[in-house]
């Protein structure tokens, strides 16, 4: 297996070197507001330890970034009334991964309404702060 890049960009996120719209933060996980969203309120789930994706975890801190993604998704619903939450983890690049630091997609979803495609476009920087304010106002 590859090993971690300390350099990637959700690393650099985490040592205060690029900005984030954070929602969430305790001793062993970090989330904060995805950049690309695939849909209103989309959220990332990571843990502060180094780890490429699942296949390289302690369980840990698995277990950790699972109990902040489950707070995350209970937000969520709260804060947009959303229908129900995806969630999604990809593991190496044949998986569909991209940012090789271990993380977890936490997207509220409703009847009817299908993820957007990933183009690659930033969303409005405003908006996400929005966002990430609901969310947080409704982390219990």
């Amino acid at each position: 297996m590859t090993a971690y890049d300390p350099d990637n960009i959700f690393a650099k996120i985490l040592r205060g070197e690029l900005p984030c719209q954070k929602i969430y933060e305790d001793d062993k996980t970090f989330a904060f507001m995805d950049i690309m969203p695939r849909g209103d309120g989309h959220a990332l789930a990571l843990p502060k330890a180094a780890s490429r994706n699942l296949l390289d975890i302690d369980v840990a801190d698995l277990a950790a970034v699972m109990a902040t993604a489950q707070k995350l998704a209970k937000a969520q619903k709260i804060a947009f009334a959303a229908d129900g939450i995806t969630l999604q983890q990809f593991s190496e690049s044949a998986g569909g991964q991209v940012v090789f630091h271990t993380h977890v997609h936490v997207i509220p979803r409703f009847e009817g309404v299908a993820l957007r495609p990933h183009t690659g476009e930033m969303a409005d920087m405003d908006l996400l702060a929005e966002h990430a304010e609901k969310i947080r106002a409704a982390i219990s």
